[in-house]
């Protein structure tokens, strides 16, 4: 993510410095500067962690585009340390730093595991869960109430019943679009510790005047993504299972629900959200956004889609799952094209076909629990 960031920037003539850990788990085994990094880009490596590291790495920027944080629903508990340390506590030295250095603007990555579930509606209300009709609260008002249902039981997903049901007429729920002020509802380590940063930059912005956009990435896809790991997102498992010659593994019945985002696009609303924090904020110092396509697919439409292109072995459904996981979440991004006049400009077929065949980072082999990195452009040319 943080690199396409970067790419973006410098097209825009921005000056641009990187503060990365370069851990294995993500980047592989790499000292120094990474190859092919752009020379125009000013690169420094170290821990969000160190509060000198992170200090020294502000000196002359006007505004971060924090982008560090251990990403996925983790191998298991005994991993919730590392997404303690990594995504909060790293947070919140570079929170302080910010503070003493006197920047004020900051674009923050968050992620839609915010939100636990998506939204839904009860199948005998009228309504369109194709297009999420509701208002910007999250409520459907008049086209069906909205319900946000609790975490579901092992029990049904042992027997494959993988929808969220009704628990007052048993009958599975109409998956809808979620908006920014549904209630959020994080339901496993990492997602607690996203909605930690948002807290942190709401504090923040709050304490010191700052301004603060928080975008909730949703499943962002493309070239360059991590291989061979299990804390990357399903995207990358699909590709790094594809790479090596084998069939995506599908869980559950591989109809999740899901907005499939590119990262090109992601990198867009981040630049958008920069020159967004250079403005007055009518909505008050910290603002959150969907960062979503807009158009829904399931995940066994992203491993068949990525199959095809990439001539490789058809997926297979196994009915497993994995408890924190969802079961549908779909955004409405409505938000951030009317406020921030971003559009999302590659179409599912286009970047699906594209991340088939692009190149993913060299092969994770050994985990780590290093902090993780960040891209921070600086300053407008």
């Amino acid at each position: 993510m943080g690199g396409a960031i970067v790419t973006a920037a410098l097209e825009q003539g921005w000056a641009v410095r990187v503060f990365d850990s370069l851990r294995p788990d993500v980047h592989a085994a790499q000292l120094g500067r990474p190859a092919g990094l752009d020379p125009r880009v000013d690169f420094r490596l170290g821990d969000m962690t160190d509060p000198a590291a992170v200090a020294a790495s502000l000196v002359g920027v006007t505004v971060v585009c924090h982008q560090a944080a251990k990403v996925g629903l983790g191998v298991d508990f005994l991993d919730a340390p590392d997404y303690v340390a990594s995504n909060e506590l790293g947070t919140a030295i570079l929170l302080a730093a910010m503070t003493t250095a006197g920047i004020d603007r900051l674009v923050l990555a968050s992620s839609m595991v915010v939100y636990g579930e998506g939204s839904y509606r009860r199948a005998s209300r009228t309504g369109s869960t194709e297009t999420g009709e509701t208002d910007d609260t999250g409520s459907a008002g008049s086209r069906g109430e909205t319900v946000r249902p609790a975490a579901r039981l092992v029990a049904d997903l042992e027997a494959g019943r993988f929808d969220p049901v009704d628990t007052e007429t048993g009958v599975p729920l109409e998956p809808a679009l979620i908006f920014e002020d549904a209630p959020l509802d994080p339901r496993n380590v990492y997602a607690s510790s996203k909605l930690s940063q948002e807290y942190l930059a709401t504090a923040w912005s709050r304490s010191t005047g700052g301004r603060a956009v928080a975008l909730r990435y949703h499943n962002v896809y493309g070239p360059g993504m991590p291989q061979n790991t299990p804390y990357a997102g399903v995207a990358s498992l699909f590709r790094s299972a594809l790479e090596r010659g084998e069939a995506p593994r599908v869980f559950e019945d591989g109809l999740q629900r899901r907005d499939f985002v590119h990262v090109r696009d992601v990198a867009a609303a981040n630049l958008a959200a920069i020159d967004n924090t250079a403005l007055p904020n009518p909505g008050g110092a910290f603002r959150a956004f969907n960062v979503g396509s807009g158009t829904v697919h399931t995940i066994g439409d992203l491993a068949a889609e990525l199959s095809r292109w990439s001539n490789g072995p058809a997926p297979v459904t196994t009915g497993e799952y994995r408890l924190g996981d969802v079961r549908h979440i779909t955004a409405s991004s409505e938000r951030l094209r009317l406020e921030l006049h971003w559009m999302p400009a590659v179409t599912f077929e286009q970047g699906v076909h594209e991340f088939a065949t692009a190149p993913l980072r060299a092969a994770v082999t050994t985990p780590s629990t290093a902090p993780p990195s960040t891209a921070l452009p600086s300053t407008h040319a």
